[in-house]
């Protein structure tokens, strides 16, 4: 079963730290994850269709050209249609004139498109286990946060030692946690319910509070008949 360590602040609510750094003569605390959630085959083809979603789903879709029936002016025609030598014309904003409307340029549109809900939790499946699998997942003690210190989380995040960029994932009420963390380079900070997969995958490494964990260890699974959906 896959496992992860619990990071606690140095001093912070009068801790004396608990990274697996700062802890010297015994083994770091560590939390036992889901296997149905943190230990599945990578499924490339979903995480794949699951990213391009949530990316489409982000693009504003507002990009807008003119059509020649739009753009000012041309009203009249520019010279008469025989007798002057040059090709007939019958309005200034046509296409080919300068300044001139756009043919088949882009107009607001809506970039979404559908994955079902069985291949989204196999994707953040999937994203997750990829975390647990390479060791770049660790639990946060976020309760040891009482104020926002960002001085403690950047210590914890050194203590640590992972790579960067990291995604910190917290639940709505863990407020100072989420202060500390959301002024640091190279640092993400989200809430269990809108994290997505495009999210995980570019985090070298991800750093979860207990609630948020359990929050997304229940968004991988399916849910019961009758319950509240995923």
């Amino acid at each position: 079963m896959p496992d992860a360590p619990v990071l606690t602040p140095a001093g912070a609510g009068g801790a004396t730290g608990s990274s697996p750094k700062a802890t010297t003569g015994s083994a770091p605390q560590k939390v036992k994850l889901d296997e149905s959630a943190f230990c599945m085959r990578f499924a490339g083809p979903l995480v794949h269709q699951s990213v391009r979603a949530e990316q489409a789903a982000r693009r504003r879709g507002t990009a807008a050209t003119k059509t020649r029936g739009k753009v000012s002016g041309g009203g009249a025609k520019p010279w008469r249609q025989k007798g002057s030598g040059r090709a007939r014309a019958g309005s200034s904003r046509s296409p080919i004139w300068t300044g001139g409307g756009t043919v088949f340029g882009p107009h607001p549109r809506s970039y979404t498109f559908k994955v079902n809900r069985k291949e989204q939790r196999a994707a953040l499946r999937s994203a997750l286990s990829l975390h647990a699998g390479r060791g770049s997942i660790a639990v946060l003690d976020a309760s040891a946060f009482t104020a926002p210190k960002t001085r403690q989380a950047l210590d914890l995040l050194e203590d640590w030692g992972q790579p960067t960029p990291t995604l910190v994932v917290l639940a709505a009420e863990e407020s100072a946690a989420a202060l500390s963390f959301r002024n640091l380079a190279r640092v993400a900070v989200l809430t269990a319910e809108n994290v997505g997969v495009a999210d995980l995958l570019g985090a070298a490494s991800l750093l979860v509070s207990e609630p948020a964990l359990q929050a997304l260890t229940a968004r991988t699974s399916k849910p019961r008949r009758g319950g509240e959906g995923a």
